[in-house]
């Protein structure tokens, strides 16, 4: 696998006439100096490797449901905290392996984390957040105050 990246041939500095004689153009200055395929290069050589996990945010009557898929996890793998209207989900998991034969050792290991920080709405109860993590997915549920639900409309009577 290469990390080289094909870069196009530049096309020129287009000019641009003025009564002080002949200028590159802002647009074309900007061009040449930032490239026109940054931010490809910058995704290419930087983030690889890094991946974060899906979330999907439901809502219902009674509460906001955050579901995470992350898969291979065990419950114990995740921390989830709630200060200050913010709700943070992360992980770190370290796994070693070490095999021993006839004339050598051999050691694999591997890091893995992730933090992903939402923020609460007040009308979310922080003290009554919960949490379960079932087949691959982690489920965090945070209940909207009593004061807070959506009433049912009522009709008023005039006198």
């Amino acid at each position: 696998m290469s990390n080289l990246i094909n870069t196009p041939k530049r096309r020129g500095v287009q000019r641009a006439r003025t009564n002080f004689g002949t200028f590159p153009s802002l647009s074309t200055w900007f061009d040449d100096i930032l490239g026109d395929d940054l931010p490809n290069r910058f995704v290419s050589n930087f983030n690889t490797g890094i991946t974060l996990p899906a979330v999907n945010i439901k809502e219902n009557a009674d509460a906001y449901v955050v579901e995470m898929a992350v898969p291979g996890f065990k419950k114990n793998d995740f921390n989830v905290n709630a200060e200050n209207n913010v709700l943070t989900i992360s992980s770190e998991t370290e796994e070693t392996k070490e095999t021993e034969e006839d004339n050598y050792t051999r050691r694999e290991f591997g890091y893995s984390s992730f933090k992903r920080t939402f923020s609460l709405p007040d009308t979310v109860a922080s003290d009554k957040i919960s949490a379960k993590y079932e087949e691959g997915i982690l489920n965090v549920v945070l209940p909207i105050r009593e004061e807070a639900k959506q009433k049912p409309s009522r009709n008023i009577k005039i006198s």
